[in-house]
């Protein structure tokens, strides 16, 4: 199967790639994830010692130091991120099924006015889909900062706009809203996805 092309974010971004994979069943999603990221940063991908904090997040070791991975897989895809130079990179995907309890999965795990803003959508369709962009973008913030889904999703809030989803409120843990940069991505039919991004901390 071929593969799609590399990725970036636009050119005013942070410098961060990321890369849209099919998943090879037979293969773990940290290997193929290597082996990509051993592509791109130009070394054996036997060379490239990857670890896990202590909430399992992977990290990257000397001499790579300076750069931040992190990688998501739902259905037959995996989704792949690589920041360079400092900062904090996460990345969530999707795959879009129908999601019929989206509205009482929001009131138990959004905050209350991002569950507002989906139950006044009046087409299921759209407020399944809205709902997961939102949660791939809760996602994506999360697994930059490290503590994944057991931080909480209420401990930060989006709002919807023009430009598309925006933080605007976050537990301090998560630093200031405004650092951190979101791109939501489409990067296969019938996927969904967000990549977050925010540059080291004092």
């Amino acid at each position: 199967m071929t593969e799609h092309p590399t990725e970036s974010t636009p050119a005013a971004a942070p410098p961060v790639r990321w890369h849209w994979l099919p998943r090879r069943g037979e293969v773990a999603a940290e290997a193929q994830a290597r082996d990509w990221l051993a592509g791109q940063l130009q070394v054996p991908a036997e060379q490239l010692q990857l670890r896990r904090d202590t909430w399992r997040r992977p990290r990257i070791e000397a001499p790579f130091e300076r750069h931040d991975v992190n990688w998501s897989h739902s259905g037959q895809g995996l989704l792949v991120a690589l920041a360079e130079g400092g900062g904090r990179v996460g990345v969530d995907l999707e795959w879009e099924r129908p999601r019929p309890r989206a509205l009482e999965l929001a009131k138990r795990y959004f905050t209350a006015l991002e569950h507002a803003w989906l139950a006044a959508m009046a087409d299921p369709l759209a407020r399944e889909q809205a709902f997961l962009r939102l949660w791939c973008a809760k996602e994506a913030v999360l697994k930059a900062h490290g503590r994944g889904l057991a931080f909480g999703l209420d401990r930060l809030a989006f709002v919807d706009g023009p430009a598309g989803l925006r933080l605007v409120e976050c537990d301090p843990a998560l630093g200031h809203p405004d650092a951190w940069t979101l791109q939501a991505l489409q990067p296969a039919p019938g996927y969904l996805g967000a990549l977050a991004w925010r540059p080291d901390g004092p």
